[in-house]
């Protein structure tokens, strides 16, 4: 398989000829496994009962006292964490990285005081970044059962980058995918000063996942639709993992882990969550 990938920050084919898209110098050679039939939608749904890699940025610099929060940085995102754990959140390597990543640092001047807080934020455009206990619970969902970082992982819906930066940590290489020009350019500003070389932002229309890509260790969506896109379980690797939110039947969203084996596709249908709409095209 030849190692040679997008540079930062990466561009899709699929993105608007302003976004000059640049191209890798291979594809990936990886066998794939055949696609599973059909897509998986709300009807499919059966309810069940229910060392982190170290990257920093180049110049690290030491906690800074952030306006607003009346403490430092360093020690309300501790907190954060502490409360994390305390919720039943055990994978130390997701605790490490919620730990080192600056939550404030991707979100808007005015919010920052509630950037440690357990709650959803605006982003701008209509978007949000996610609760941290419910970033972090989906960094865990993939990382289920594993001990060493994951491979190659692709993320549907960049937002500000937070999460993206998360992923950096967790795994070996992160393609994120973002369909909104705005957030897309948000989060190469917010992601350069970390100078991540294992992340690649893309343009483009997540719905179509990134084959160049293919296959990946693991698949996170951070938008819901009534099915999880075909093309997302096609570059899912044998022994991959998937985990978004779908639309169940009753209306509302649930979180979907899909797993894909040798024998086929296996889902598990756990929580109530709620997320943005999952859309397609770029805008």
């Amino acid at each position: 398989m030849s190692t040679r990938r997008p540079g930062f920050p990466a561009r899709i084919d699929t993105a608007p000829p302003t976004a000059a898209p640049a191209r890798p110098a291979s594809a990936p050679t990886a066998p794939r496994a055949a696609a599973p039939a059909g897509v998986l939608g709300a009807a499919a749904l059966r309810p069940q009962t229910a060392s982190a890699a170290s990257l920093k940025p180049a110049r690290p610099a030491a906690p800074v006292a952030v306006s607003g929060l009346g403490m430092d940085s360093a020690a309300v995102r501790a907190r954060m964490v502490q409360r994390l754990a305390a919720q039943g959140l055990g994978d130390e390597a997701v605790l490490a990285a919620m730990a080192q990543v600056e939550r404030h640092r991707f979100v808007d001047s005015a919010l920052v005081a509630q950037a440690y807080e357990d709650t959803s934020l605006p982003i701008g455009l209509g978007q949000t970044i996610s609760k941290p206990s419910v970033v972090a619970r989906m960094l865990a969902l993939l990382r289920e059962g594993r001990t060493e970082p994951l491979g190659r992982v692709l993320e549907i819906g960049t937002g500000c980058g937070y999460q993206a930066a998360l992923l950096s940590r967790l795994s070996r290489e992160v393609y994120s995918i973002e369909r909104l020009r705005g957030l897309y350019e948000r989060a190469q500003a917010n992601l350069r000063p970390f100078r991540l070389p294992n992340v690649h932002l893309l343009l483009g229309d997540g719905m179509l996942g990134y084959p160049k890509g293919a296959p990946y260790a693991a698949i996170i969506a951070a938008a819901g639709g009534e099915a999880l896109p075909q093309a997302w379980i096609d570059q899912l690797a044998v022994g991959g993992r998937l985990v978004a939110p779908l639309v169940t039947p009753a209306g509302g969203q649930a979180l979907v882990v899909v797993e894909r084996q040798r024998d086929g596709i296996h889902q598990r249908v756990l929580e109530a969550v709620h997320f943005v709409p999952l859309k397609s095209g770029v805008a």
